[in-house]
């Protein structure tokens, strides 16, 4: 049955924050949802909204676990660079399909429109609309275009030889200059994505070099409480001396999807921004 696209509601005006009970209070794979589904203010507003789980049409809508900006160091005032994102809702699933992380979905599947599944741009961002390829659908060598070219050819057979089926991308600039790439690659199953690329490839530092980013290390800064449930994360961040730029890099294995997360700015890239993203994208294949 056909997928029903993912939503945006334009962010509420500020109020005082909703502060959950316990953390057991979120709502969650296998968890009842919260009655109220009161949707996150202003002050909450980069965590996304309360996981919702309700019937919609063909499929079924369900929100991202919500998160305090408390609970990740940097990210405690509004003063501190965060960007404003719409609300985001994760995309319906077709009738009787399970969650990537439900056991009775042992390969990790998205059901879900993986183009749905991109983290949407900030408000004020300007897209990028040549990552948006065909009908969402971006052609592999154009992801591998932001690999140095002496790894390409290596990185595009690996891709090929473990049956890449979709690459999906979402890119904008801010107004401070700083410019985002997400790449989420779909592959057969969670073990290939695990197995092939995300242990022996990224799990550190990337075996796969990003052009201009010519020294990059663990970025081990990264708040460990800030990881979403059921999403393998490797957080890098280009060391000094750098050129003209600075980039971050994030990788992230999410069941049968592989999602690589780039940014970088002129001068210095700075942290908060980068990992309110890397979060919110994780939020969204979690």
């Amino acid at each position: 049955m056909t997928e029903q696209p993912q939503t945006l509601v334009p962010t509420p005006p500020a109020q005082p924050p909703v502060v959950p009970a316990a953390p057991e209070a979120v709502a969650g794979p296998g968890r009842p949802a919260r009655k109220d589904r009161r949707v996150l203010r202003a002050a909450l507003r980069w965590t996304a909204a309360v996981a919702v789980f309700a019937v919609a049409g063909a499929g079924t809508a369900y929100g991202i676990t919500r998160m305090e900006r408390t609970d990740v160091p940097g990210l405690a005032t509004a003063s501190d660079g965060r960007w404003e994102y719409p609300e985001l809702t994760k995309p319906p699933l077709p009738v009787g399909s399970p969650g990537p992380q439900a056991e009775s979905n042992p390969a990790g599947t998205h059901h879900a429109d993986l183009r749905a599944l991109l983290l949407p741009a900030p408000e004020g961002a300007e897209e990028d609309e040549a990552l948006r390829g065909t009908d969402g659908w971006l052609d592999m060598d154009d992801f591998l275009e932001e690999y140095q070219e002496d790894d390409r050819d290596t990185f595009r057979q690996e891709l090929v030889d473990n049956g890449l089926r979709h690459v999906a991308a979402r890119g904008w600039t801010t107004a401070d200059g700083t410019r985002t790439r997400i790449y989420l690659l779909r592959f057969d199953t969670a073990a290939v994505v695990e197995s092939s690329f995300f242990k022996p490839h990224f799990s550190y530092t990337s075996a796969y070099s990003v052009k201009g980013a010519e020294s990059v290390d663990n970025d081990e800064s990264f708040p460990v409480k800030s990881e979403v449930a059921g999403v393998q994360r490797s957080a890098q961040v280009e060391t000094e001396p750098y050129g003209a730029e600075q980039d971050r890099q994030a990788y992230l294995a999410a069941g049968d999807v592989l999602a690589v997360v780039l940014q970088s700015r002129k001068g210095t890239a700075p942290a908060v921004p980068f990992r309110q993203t890397v979060v919110l994208q994780s939020q969204l294949l979690g």
